[in-house]
């Protein structure tokens, strides 16, 4: 069986994770990207405004964390806001409202002929 290759990604231009968790996970071209709360990495503070400027925040730090491993928007092909952003099974850090994590492949992507 032929082995993967996992590469943790990081960048000073998003949030620091607040656990015991990287930033992203890279296995083979598929990467994981933690859920991003609306963090300005400047300050490490939850930015003002309400849930919608936070999804804009976490939006920002997530296209920073993809330009960090070579990606942009156009890899991701699956986002998630988490149950308990929604239903609050456990609250999010920093009394975030938001918490948006998502799933890209690395490297150039084609559409297949039916």
């Amino acid at each position: 069986m032929a082995s993967l290759m996992k590469k943790i990604i990081s960048t000073a231009k998003a949030p620091a994770a607040l656990g015991p968790y990287s930033q992203a996970v890279l296995v083979d071209r598929t990467m994981y990207i933690a859920g991003q709360i609306g963090i300005e990495p400047s300050t490490g503070q939850l930015v003002s405004g309400g849930a919608k400027e936070e999804a804009k925040q976490a939006l920002k730090n997530m296209g920073e964390i993809l330009k960090a491993a070579g990606c942009d928007y156009g890899n991701v092909f699956k986002t998630n806001f988490p149950a308990r952003a929604a239903y609050q099974v456990a609250a999010l850090p920093k009394g975030a409202r938001v918490e948006i994590e998502a799933i890209a492949i690395q490297g150039p992507l084609q559409d297949a002929s039916a």
